[in-house]
């Protein structure tokens, strides 16, 4: 930025005001764009969510078959079959949860990068004040 002599105070206050507003423009487009990408995040955590409510529920219905059949059958490897298959399910519904609440959690929501920057901003600013 090049200073010319003859400006005045007020047009140089001037311009320093339009570079301090482009700066906080620039910045709540920034913490825009941040949270868009972490609301998206935020769409496939519940969806892996809702994902694991059906494969649990399967699970559920899939374990109540084979007990039945393990009860009543005493054994047939039918029944036994369809108990490791509800485990499974079991575990892979227990590992999409996990994923979409710690996906979830609002640190993970929070727009750091515009934190850091804005941060960043003022220190520079600071320190343009400090040196006058």
């Amino acid at each position: 930025m090049t200073t010319d002599p003859n400006k005045t105070t007020g047009s140089l206050l001037s311009d320093a005001l339009t570079h301090v507003s482009s700066l906080v423009r620039s910045e709540v487009d920034l913490a825009r764009a941040e949270i868009n990408d972490n609301l998206k995040s935020a769409g496939i955590a519940i969806g892996m969510i809702a994902g694991a409510v059906v494969v649990a529920l399967t699970a559920l219905n899939v374990l109540t078959a084979a007990l039945v059949a393990a009860l009543t059958e005493a054994g047939i490897p039918a029944g036994w079959s369809a108990l490791i298959v509800g485990i499974t399910l079991a575990i892979v519904a227990y590992i999409m949860v996990s994923k979409g609440t710690n996906d979830l959690k609002l640190s993970s929501l929070a727009p750091t990068r515009t934190a850091k920057n804005v941060k960043r901003d003022a220190q520079a600013v600071k320190e343009v004040y400090d040196d006058k």
